[in-house]
């Protein structure tokens, strides 16, 4: 176990703000982590556990203890005929996870690539891209409750899944510590490329295949996105909103050709990033904070920018969005 105080969390955020932590506590497996939330420095401080930091906005410096996990391995835990269950740990980097699937042909993850973030953090959030959710794949959560120690499975159906969402970050947010994710992958891949023009850009490079498609999402996610080494950002801000389908047919009658995916008979989901387009955010910045000038879904830290000036940035748009189309956008990043 790693123990450090008065920290710069600088690489513990891809969006690079140079916010402190009192203290920083890593631990390297579940015994590990059982001791530590034992310790009198996590009992008597406040405490948030972070992943890679692709989905945290530091405010200022934190006072109270961060907990990283280094919980790092891929294991077989069984396999048959059509399928293969892979349990990984919660440190493990998400696109390293992707990549090692792909390596091995099996299917379920590819259309995730590229996205940043640990495993342990993919659970929580259940990210999502191109018409998959990692939710899809997931059969078990294995934690660590923080008030006793006392280690817990969830099956997949306990954990509540819907978009960006999960038990974890609305009932049992801050009280269990995810250490490790089981994962049931596909030995002869059911391929899902009917988002957006996915199919033909895959067709590109070739046959349809794990590995092209995989390599097609890579090489649009990074015409998109830009490299947190270079921009700090935690690509997407925003997640896409629900409207009711009547506010959805209202809007339609002035914008013809606004983009839009089917969600159910009542509700249909409006990309964010064309609504923060229209509004004419794209390429535009407001002191070191700035909205990426390739996706408008993205706020990147022009260097040197606080997490208020991240925020005020986000508030603007999302007031800019209110007005003009009637629609709240809601951040997908976490305010600390």
């Amino acid at each position: 176990m790693i123990i450090k105080e008065n920290i710069s969390l600088l690489s513990y955020n891809t969006f690079g703000i140079d916010a402190k932590a009192d203290y920083f506590i890593e631990y390297s497996s579940v015994e590990e982590l059982q001791t530590a939330l034992q310790s009198e420095i996590v009992k008597s401080n406040r405490l948030l556990h972070i992943g890679g930091g692709s989905n945290l906005l530091f405010m200022k410096d934190f006072n109270g203890v961060i907990l990283h996990s280094a919980i790092n391995f891929i294991k077989k835990v069984s396999e048959d005929a059509d399928t293969v269950m892979l349990e990984a740990g919660a440190v493990v980097n998400w696109d390293d996870f992707v990549a090692y699937t792909v390596e091995n042909g099996w299917g379920g993850v590819e259309n995730l690539s590229l996205i940043p973030g640990e495993v342990g953090a993919s659970a929580v959030q259940n990210i999502g891209a191109y018409g998959v959710e990692v939710q899809d794949v997931i059969t078990e959560v294995n934690a660590v409750e923080i008030e006793t120690g006392e280690t817990k499975n969830f099956l997949v159906e306990d954990c509540q899944y819907g978009y960006r969402e999960s038990i974890f970050k609305k009932e049992l947010k801050g009280r269990y510590i995810i250490t490790s994710v089981v994962f049931k992958l596909q030995k002869q891949p059911d391929f899902k490329l009917n988002y957006q023009h996915l199919e033909a850009e895959v067709l590109k490079n070739g046959d349809i295949n794990l590995q092209n498609i995989r390599k097609t999402i890579i090489a649009v996610r990074e015409s998109k996105l830009p490299d947190p080494k270079i921009f700090g950002n935690a690509g997407s801000f925003f997640m896409n909103p629900v409207i009711s389908k009547a506010h959805f047919n209202e809007l339609l009658v002035q914008y013809p050709q606004m983009p839009h995916y089917f969600v159910s008979d009542t509700e249909e989901k409006v990309p964010a990033g064309w609504l923060i387009d229209q509004c004419g955010w794209k390429g535009k910045q407001i002191g070191n904070a700035g909205v990426h000038d390739k996706q408008a879904l993205v706020l990147v830290n022009k260097g040197g920018a606080t997490g208020a000036e991240i925020v005020y940035l986000a508030e603007q748009i999302q007031a800019s969005v209110k007005s003009k189309f009637g629609i709240e956008l809601r951040a997908e990043v976490n305010y600390i």
